[in-house]
């Protein structure tokens, strides 16, 4: 995710402006006016069933994840891993319980402000509500909502959202087809509203279907220029395809038409991106200072402890994610970047203990990893045996996120490269290389062409990877790595000892290999 100035105020350049200073309150998608009817998808509305097919929607579900176990196990057999097929198996299994655990929302626990009673006299929830309170208690109001209106085609729009963000939130790709569902119910009934639209953006977002989800956010900005979730999804497609500089074009476009907490955090990711580090935080310091809902406390100060993270500074990140989790303590990006801040502190033990609590509840890729490094960098008794059952699950879980229609080609490269096939890693790298350019699959793709000795044709992407000025020790890391192998003694250890100052602690086995490649450089001077 300019001079520095003693204004709180990032500097406006002529030719490019930072943020409004009176941001908005964060805001659903109600426009200023209705989206004209009209030209729209035919959308076929036949199979899509009433809402809240409870035991139906379970059937479907048991299984897809049944198929998939079996397709994570047979993996991990064919990679020569060492661990018994039967634990594997109960892996896959707390994975599918984990992912697929209360399908049909139902609210209950913790009262963040919205729940079944929050519907209004209309019946229906904006996404902005959503955002700030109970997703699933919102989500259960919805669906309440539909079985006795179900012609609702706003609601419909809000409904396939609410599924995006559970997705999201929660790291269960089993929501996505039922999103797409209730967008494409909402297109049938109201073709071209953009709601449906900004919604489908966003799902192909989600999907890492990016082109996709500039069409679609395309679409709806047609219809209704001020839609900030098109607005939003406009700017997260053209980062990811790795068109930076339209992207800054389309942060400032959004930061015109719906300045406030959404379009503020993705103008600091952009800046960041481009390696102006101050301006990132300053905006997102401000935005923190106009937050007040728990979801946007939690969401902005997160943003804030990754960037300083990113830059080494951990008792800072620390103090950030303190209050991410002060406003949300189930918030899962916060509890992940804590661990991690934790780890590079030289607290492995909170680490590992906070690691194995999102793990539980939510195996995604990323913490997944984390751990499973975290257990081969301390090397206790069975601790190898541990590292393997992470790795096995990021398998498990990319075999699931495909099955709800997610492109998983980044994560399988980046968790390959380093701990799987490293022909594989190849083939995802390359196909996620071919779909966007972005600085993230360029470094993915020079890691992987290393690991397979492909070292000269490896370094052309990653002097891509860190063009930008980007700061991430991971990318310098790699560049350092792919340089020593060419024979370039000297730009290795530039970009090792970048690494290593910058964040000297971004990844436990990756910190140690640099620091030892460095200090073999430095000894053969």
């Amino acid at each position: 995710m300019p001079p520095r100035t003693t204004d709180s105020t990032p500097e406006r350049p002529d030719d490019d402006h930072a943020p409004s200073t009176a941001p908005e309150p964060c805001a659903g998608d109600d426009a200023p006016a209705p989206p004209p009817a009209g030209e729209g998808e035919a959308e076929d509305t036949a199979g899509v069933g009433a809402v809240g097919k409870e035991e139906e929607e379970k059937e479907d579900k048991t299984g897809a994840d049944s198929g998939q176990r079996v397709v994570a196990v047979r993996r991990a057999a064919d990679g020569g891993r060492r661990w018994r097929a039967l634990h594997l198996t109960g892996c896959a299994v707390l994975l599918a319980v984990a992912v697929t655990g209360g399908a049909i929302a139902v609210g209950g626990g913790q009262d963040r402000g919205a729940g079944v009673d929050a519907v209004s006299a209309a019946g229906a929830l904006s996404p902005g509500d959503l955002a700030r309170g109970d997703l699933d208690a919102g989500i259960a109001s919805l669906q309440k909502h539909l079985r006795a209106q179900p012609k609702d085609f706003g609601s419909w729009a809000t409904l396939g959202v609410a599924y995006v963000e559970q997705a999201r939130t929660k790291g269960d790709p089993s929501r996505y087809p039922q999103a797409q569902r209730a967008l494409k119910r909402s297109l049938g009934l109201e073709p071209g509203n953009d709601q449906a639209l900004a919604g489908q953006a966003a799902l192909a977002a989600a999907r890492h279907d990016f082109p996709g989800a500039l069409t679609h956010a395309d679409r709806a900005l047609k219809q209704n220029p001020y839609n900030e979730r098109a607005l939003c999804t406009r700017i997260d497609a053209l980062v990811e395809l790795g068109r930076y500089d339209d992207a800054a074009k389309a942060a400032d476009t959004a930061d015109d038409r719906r300045p406030g907490i959404p379009v503020f955090t993705r103008y600091a990711y952009v800046r960041e991106l481009r390696g102006d580090v101050r301006t990132a935080r300053e905006v997102l310091e401000r935005a923190l200072s106009s937050a007040h809902a728990p979801a946007d406390v939690a969401y902005v100060a997160t943003a804030l402890g990754q960037l300083a993270w990113n830059q080494g500074a951990y008792k800072t990140a620390l103090d950030h994610y303190a209050r991410a989790l002060a406003a949300d303590d189930a918030y899962l990006p916060a509890l992940e970047g804590r661990a991690r801040a934790q780890a590079a502190s030289g607290d492995r033990t909170a680490a590992v203990r906070g690691l194995e609590q999102v793990v539980a509840g939510f195996p995604l890729p990323g913490p997944l990893v984390a751990l499973g490094e975290l257990y081969e960098d301390r090397g206790a008794d069975g601790d190898r045996a541990k590292a393997g059952d992470q790795y096995a699950l990021v398998d498990a879980w990319t075999a699931l996120a495909r099955a709800g229609g997610a492109n998983t080609d980044l994560e399988t490269a980046l968790a390959a490269a380093d701990h799987g096939d490293e022909k594989e890693a190849l083939r995802a790298a390359r196909a996620e290389w071919d779909r966007r350019h972005s600085v993230h699959t360029a470094d993915a793709l020079a890691w992987a062409l290393h690991v397979n000795g492909r070292d000269e044709e490896a370094l052309p992407y990653a002097r891509r990877a860190t063009a930008t000025g980007y700061r991430n020790a991971v990318f310098l890391y790699h560049r350092g790595v792919i340089e020593r192998a060419t024979g370039d003694k000297r730009e290795a250890r530039t970009h090792l000892k970048a690494a290593l100052d910058l964040n000297p602690g971004f990844s436990p086995l990756g910190a140690r290999e640099a620091r030892t490649a460095l200090k073999d450089l430095e000894g053969n001077r």
